[in-house]
């Protein structure tokens, strides 16, 4: 049981760090509206997540660093990075791909990631605490 709490705790932590990155990110794309040239980044981070955590894939246990791994990456294992997104690069004449109105849109629903997980590791915390207290009695 407390293994599975620490395993979500740990995911939770990640997708924490991914979405503070996609945060600082978008920042970096709304400062840079005007930089003519400038190419806007991304961050992708849910698609990794979710095929880590797929269940139904077959992974091999290495006890040794010279096993081969066998399947998928552990959420663990994810790299979180910073890509440039060029795909549509003619939307201004100066070169530069930002679209103000998509990237607020986007830092509003980064925001609501970011305070509903951080609602629900402070709420994991806090029934670990509740547990802990209530088991000294």
């Amino acid at each position: 049981m407390l293994e599975k709490i620490l395993l979500q705790t740990r995911v939770l932590e990640k997708s924490l760090d991914a979405i503070s990155l996609r945060n600082e990110t978008i920042s970096q794309n709304i400062a840079n509206v005007d930089t003519p040239g400038y190419t806007r980044k991304t961050v992708s981070f849910e698609d990794q997540l979710r095929s880590a955590l797929d269940e139904s894939r077959v992974r091999g246990f290495r006890n040794h660093p010279k096993h081969i791994p066998i399947g998928d990456k552990s959420f663990e294992d994810i790299d979180l990075k910073v890509t440039q997104d060029g795909k549509s690069l003619d939307m201004r004449l100066d070169g530069n791909n930002v679209d103000i109105e998509s990237e607020m849109a986007q830092m509003a629903k980064n925001t609501i990631k970011y305070d509903v997980l951080a609602q629900r590791i402070s709420g994991t915390f806090s029934r670990l605490k509740s547990v802990i207290s209530e088991g000294r009695r």
